[in-house]
């Protein structure tokens, strides 16, 4: 397949998937105070709240425990911009028991959050002799498309809750998440994505934690994505993963973003 074609194939199943992923990169300015394990916790997410109610993170001091660059190798780690804002209201669903699912596709906290950051990170190229973008952009075949554009990006959103309503936050969205297996449509920013499927996924960290793979569909052509999500304390982080070159249908292993995952339940430690 010549690689126009492949990146002909990558957009059409992936323009919606794209769209909200770049609405998901919503980050609340510094001025307001709302900035944008390996083998710990729990798998199953199965509630694990505390039994006192948690005293929730300042701003100044989610600041500190929120991924900069640095923190995980091979990525370029930066704060989400205030163009990329996407406001609660500005996500919408069909099916009601879905919201916190859309909402955490789209980078926006959860009601009662006191403060919040959000993060790109988005791995480097490897320096190792593959096809370059620019290799690709010539058409120089689709082992080039498939090699530059096999990089994952994942937009993290941390936030913060007062007492019992982190512990809420996360089994909303874990309850979102049975609930909405069987897929839905969610508008952010007035675009449309098709989730046609969540299938849960193993994933450890904090005092609770759930992943799953979520498959979106538009024009007959599926895009897998991640999404996870990790609770410590009164602290609630998804993460929602893309990797453009899975989109396009190619044979690449995406998998969860498990080292950014880590490294952010090590900062929240």
């Amino acid at each position: 397949m010549r690689a126009t074609a492949v990146r002909r194939t990558a957009l059409a199943a992936s323009a919606a998937t794209l769209a909200l992923l770049a609405t998901a990169c919503s980050g609340s300015s510094d001025a307001d105070g709302k900035d944008g394990k390996d083998e710990k916790g729990a798998a199953n997410g199965s509630s694990s709240a505390p039994k006192t109610p948690a005293k929730a993170l300042t701003a100044a001091e989610l600041e500190k425990a929120t991924l900069a660059q640095g923190d995980v190798k091979d990525t370029k780690i930066t704060k989400a911009g205030p163009a990329d804002e996407v406001p609660a209201d500005g996500v919408k669903v069909d099916k009601e028991a879905c919201l916190p699912v859309a909402h955490a596709l789209s980078g926006v906290a959860q009601e009662g959050a006191v403060a919040t950051t959000k993060r790109k990170v988005i791995d480097e190229p490897k320096a190792d002799g593959e096809k370059s973008l620019e290799d690709a952009a010539k058409g120089e075949g689709a082992d080039a498309f498939k090699d530059a554009f096999n990089l994952t990006s994942t937009f993290v959103a941390l936030s913060s809750y007062e007492g019992a309503a982190g512990p809420d936050a996360f089994a909303a969205l874990k309850k979102a998440g049975a609930d909405c297996a069987g897929g839905f449509t969610a508008t952010v920013a007035g675009t449309p994505t098709k989730v046609v499927s969540m299938t849960e996924e193993k994933v450890t960290g904090g005092d609770e934690a759930l992943a799953w793979t979520v498959t979106s569909e538009s024009d007959g052509a599926t895009t897998p994505l991640k999404l996870v999500a990790l609770r410590k304390g009164s602290s609630v982080a998804t993460f929602f993963a893309f990797n453009l070159a899975a989109a396009g249908g190619e044979d690449v292993t995406f998998e969860l973003p498990t080292a950014v995952v880590a490294a952010q339940d090590k900062k929240l430690a």
